[in-house]
């Protein structure tokens, strides 16, 4: 059975990439990342994902990208946005470099295990266009993962592979549900208590997918008490 590896940070979209990748015939293998995130709820929800999916490992590396700051996500000095996504505005939850971090490392697990597949749950639709969630950067990542490995250069180097990267969310609920990813084990909100916040703008994306998905109830409202 082909090996893949999926970058697992606990939310929606990551669950449902390597449910797909799953669905191929691969056998995967999850990474998660202590980035010193404002929260582990992120890290459980991973955790509780790999579980419920059967993946065949799941390790969890320490980067601390929290260091220099930079973002909402690892900044508490900086707010959390609530007022809704902007277009052709990068938001403050940007991280700086953080997937071109996880790529690299997610790289050098997939030539050490023969990997065939870097599994990425990154989207463009729905939110404002991440620097490092886009096409041509994924484009450029490939031919630099060509370039930079042994397996690379004798032509069998690991593809990178973002199924959901031109999806809508609400596809992307579609598909998850299709597959029987655990949606209610998964963690989207930027905050990290112990329901989602609801107000933020990945709550209100994921809800209204949800909504219209025909599933209101998995929606952040019916978790919080």
């Amino acid at each position: 059975m082909p090996t893949a590896i999926a970058l697992l940070s606990g939310g929606l979209d990551s669950a449902t990439a390597a449910a797909l990748a799953q669905e191929a015939g691969q056998r995967v293998i999850g990474l998660s990342f202590d980035y010193g995130q404002r929260h582990r709820r992120e890290l459980e929800a991973a955790a509780a994902v790999a579980a419920a999916l059967g993946l065949a490992e799941h390790h969890t590396i320490q980067v601390n990208l929290a260091a220099w700051g930079g973002s909402a996500l690892t900044d508490p000095a900086i707010a959390v946005p609530s007022t809704g996504v902007q277009e052709g505005v990068i938001p403050s939850t940007y991280v700086p470099g953080r997937n071109t971090v996880f790529i690299a490392i997610g790289l050098s697990l997939a030539e050490a295990r023969g990997a065939e597949r870097l599994v990425l749950g990154v989207n463009a639709v729905d939110y404002s266009g991440y620097p490092d969630c886009r096409p041509d950067y994924l484009a450029a990542f490939q031919q630099l993962a060509d370039l930079a490995s042994k397996a690379g250069r004798e032509g069998h180097g690991t593809r990178l592979w973002a199924p959901l990267v031109q999806w809508s969310k609400t596809q992307i609920v579609r598909e998850a549900l299709r597959l029987g990813v655990p949606v209610q084990d998964t963690w989207s909100c930027y905050s990290g208590g112990e329901h989602p916040c609801g107000v933020c703008d990945s709550c209100r994306i994921r809800d209204a997918a949800l909504i219209e998905a025909g599933r209101p109830d998995l929606a952040s409202r019916h978790r919080q008490p």
